[in-house]
């Protein structure tokens, strides 16, 4: 009677063992490169090394696997090791306002399954890694507050998937890619706040699920393209400090939920009074030097500063 209990919790022990989630050599030994790499022992939250992987704080497994890293906000301080790339299963990596530096691993490209990448709020610099746009399941690249600098790769048109795009505050310079109106799946673009020169693409306008398109505070120029009109699902257009010139596009007015209209501080010309009067519109800012078209009702609901 002793021998089969005995024998029952040697079975129960294994059991409970061979349930526990046991990932890779290769998994575990990249994630203690990036530990190691960001001085983990001063984390917010660090790990017990010598404790089973799925009990790391942030780290989610799946079927034996490393599927989400989460460790925003946990004074990660240092670079990222290409390593990373040994995560060959990670969907989710979001490593926002840390103290991360240096810059982003080109081997992030090899991560094939990625849909998250949020590196927001660190000190990153140097380009944005053309590898990252062969990620195919990619649906949300965020890396704002960086200090990336560069241009937006060609082939981020790649990215088919992708339903946010968002690289404010940073040092991003050249043009716009055209590539861009491969994105229709799109819902964010927020490019605000870096030194982008040239024209905005006619391809814009296949982004027919934008809500966001955000672009203040560059050095574009050219005029609006009159297709914006057909992006009926857009809240917000900020615009606003470039220098955009000519007239704005009446089309504009076809956007009924547009909430926030940023045009203040470019060169155009004239405005129509119907833009104004979108009956959605709550924020809404714009000067010109020149003719201002407008009725005494909408007076009111424009911004001159």
């Amino acid at each position: 009677m002793k021998l089969a209990k005995f024998s029952f919790l040697l079975l129960l022990v294994f059991s409970l063992q061979s349930y526990a989630s046991v990932v890779s050599n290769k998994e575990k030994s990249a994630l203690i490169k990036l530990y190691n790499a960001t001085d983990g022992q001063n984390w917010r939250n660090s790990w017990d090394l010598t404790k089973s992987v799925d009990t790391w704080y942030g780290v989610k497994v799946l079927n034996n696997s490393v599927v989400e890293l989460n460790l925003g906000f946990n004074n990660l301080n240092g670079q990222l090791p290409q390593d990373l790339k040994n995560l060959n299963h990670l969907m989710v990596l979001d490593l926002h306002m840390n103290k991360i530096e240096g810059n982003i691993p080109s081997s992030i490209g090899q991560l094939s399954k990625l849909t998250k990448i949020d590196l927001s709020f660190n000190q990153l610099n140097g380009n944005i890694p053309t590898e990252i746009c062969s990620l195919n399941s990619l649906e949300y690249l965020i890396l704002f507050m960086n200090r990336l600098d560069g241009s937006i790769p060609q082939s981020i048109g790649n990215l088919t998937n992708l339903k946010e795009l968002t690289l404010f505050n940073n040092d991003l310079s050249g043009t716009l890619p055209s590539s861009i109106g491969n994105l229709k799946n799109l819902k964010i673009l927020h490019l605000s706040s870096n030194k982008l020169t040239g024209f905005i693409p006619n391809e814009i306008s296949n982004l027919k699920s934008l809500v966001t398109l955000s672009l203040y505070d560059n050095q574009m120029i050219g005029h609006i393209p009159s297709k914006i009109g057909n992006l009926s699902e857009l809240t917000e257009l900020s615009l606003a400090n470039n220098n955009f010139e000519g007239n704005i596009p009446t089309e504009i007015a076809n956007l009924n939920n547009l909430v926030t209209l940023m045009l203040n501080n470019n060169k155009f010309e004239s405005i129509d009074e119907r833009i104004a009067q979108i009956p959605s519109l709550v924020d809404f800012k714009f000067k010109s030097s020149q003719k201002i078209e407008t009725t005494r009702g909408v007076e009111n609901a424009i911004v001159f500063d």
